[in-house]
């Protein structure tokens, strides 16, 4: 089974950028739907990106055009690279692994993922 780890999460101001990087171990990242996750305080886990080879990409609505999700199979390394960031944005992020492929509805869906990571936080400050 596959093992994530997230890192780069951090403290910036409103308007600010930050890049995730989920490092993938124990299996390649190439044979999952892979997403992104967040959850604030006080809040549900919801869905930010997720990617997959085939089926290609989907973003929630709340981050598109300011959130790229990508894949790197040679470092086995999954990322979010977050612009324009606002204190909304503020939660601990998960990088998370679907063994199973997805219908469309699903893709941004936590109960469909199989492997979490432990989460890195981010913090937007206005």
């Amino acid at each position: 089974q596959v093992q994530l780890v997230e890192s780069g999460g951090g403290s910036v101001q409103s308007g600010g950028s930050l890049r995730l990087s989920c490092a993938a171990s124990g299996d390649t990242v190439s044979r999952y739907y892979m997403a992104w996750f967040r959850q604030g305080p006080g809040k549900e886990r919801e869905g930010v990106a997720s990617i997959d080879s085939d089926v290609g990409i989907k973003y929630a609505d709340s981050v598109k055009g300011r959130f790229t999700i990508s894949r790197d199979n040679a470092k086995n390394t999954v990322y979010l690279q977050m612009n324009s960031l606002k204190p909304e944005d503020t939660a601990t992020y998960y990088c998370a692994a679907a063994t199973r492929k997805l219908a469309w509805w699903s893709r941004l869906q936590p109960g469909f993922f199989d492997y979490w990571g432990q989460g890195t936080q981010v913090t937007v400050s206005s």
